[in-house]
């Protein structure tokens, strides 16, 4: 695993490896561009923002899921994940159905105008995802920053590394 983070940095970067600190930071600071980037836009275009559109994408391509799968899969409390669906609820987007198998839980499901407004907002996060990062991370270089991340990302979910404690 410690060669896919060093690859990755490698890749970015050009330099030095084992600047761990310096990885971390240009890491979370990439992550919070884009993710601010992306929220702006999909707020202009279509009334969302980023944390909307992911739950609302998750609930597209997986279907049948729960609160408890949207916050493992986004690292997030129960609690506040709850509430994010209560908001995507209220707004008609998404409708929460019993559960045959667990009646302590609900199975959550997209409605049409849901299923509607995460395919317009998938074109236009894609698109402007492109626009951030297709020239400066392209081909061979994407292909190996995205293998390191997901390697990584692999190993701190196998071993539950940052989940919430509540």
């Amino acid at each position: 695993m410690q060669v896919a983070a060093a690859t990755l940095y490698a890749v970015a970067y050009k330099s030095d490896a084992a600047d761990l600190p310096g990885f971390f930071s240009d890491l979370v600071r990439c992550e919070t561009r884009l993710y601010n980037a992306l929220n702006d836009r999909l707020r202009e275009q279509h009334g969302i923002v980023t944390s909307q559109f992911e739950f609302l994408r998750h609930l597209r391509d997986r279907p049948g899921s729960r609160v408890a799968d949207l916050a493992a899969e986004f690292a997030v409390g129960i609690g506040a994940t709850s509430k994010g669906v209560d908001r995507l609820e209220k707004q008609g987007w998404v409708v929460r159905q019993r559960n045959p198998s667990d009646r302590r839980s609900s199975l959550l499901a997209l409605t049409d105008e849901g299923l509607e407004l995460v395919d317009a907002a998938d074109r236009t996060f894609t698109e402007r995802l492109t626009e951030l990062i297709g020239g400066t991370l392209d081909g061979s270089r994407m292909s190996a920053a995205a293998q390191a991340l997901s390697e990584l990302r692999a190993v701190l979910e196998r071993d539950r590394t940052g989940m919430p404690t509540g």
